[in-house]
């Protein structure tokens, strides 16, 4: 059943690209003991994750922060170098930490997996957006098909 608001993070493993490589994260590192704006994309490089989604939490960062965010996160079923690679090209700095779920593990125990291997591109991650409060979802915004009206920065921020 997909995660929706009272559910605890699943237990889990992502990876984020460190200045000595790719460095595993567990989500109690990430959730426990913060407020966590997490979100997640189809994939890097993708038009609509690059030109819209990550560059509106990019743009928001201080805004959300302000509102008493600890840590926004971005997640895609993608590798640790091309989220490093992506974060670079976006000029993402430490506003967003940039988070690879690889092998899609951690979007499986979330249930939020989309099947586009029809279209050439194997599994990944539906978007969404959620906050998160000490591991505890309190709000989440599911985009239903390839849609992105309910998972941007400016909604995230009105309901902070």
């Amino acid at each position: 059943m997909t995660i929706k608001v009272g559910d605890k993070i699943p237990s889990g493993k992502v990876t984020t690209m460190g200045p000595d490589g790719p460095a595993p994260l567990t989500s109690e590192e990430i959730f426990s003991g913060k407020k966590v704006v997490l979100f997640a994309v189809p994939g890097a490089f993708t038009p609509t994750c690059s030109a819209k989604h990550l560059p509106g939490f990019i743009q928001n960062a201080d805004g959300i922060k302000a509102k008493g965010v600890d840590t926004i996160a971005c997640l895609s079923v993608n590798d640790p170098f091309v989220m490093g690679a992506w974060a670079k090209d976006q000029n993402v700095g430490d506003k967003v930490l940039m988070l690879a779920d690889g092998g899609a593990v951690f979007t499986r125990a979330l249930d939020t997996v989309l099947d586009l291997t029809e279209r050439g591109l194997g599994v990944r991650s539906r978007r969404y957006s959620m906050l998160v409060d000490d591991g505890v979802v309190t709000q989440i915004n599911l985009e239903e098909g390839g849609g992105f009206e309910v998972s941007d920065a400016e909604t995230m921020l009105g309901q902070l």
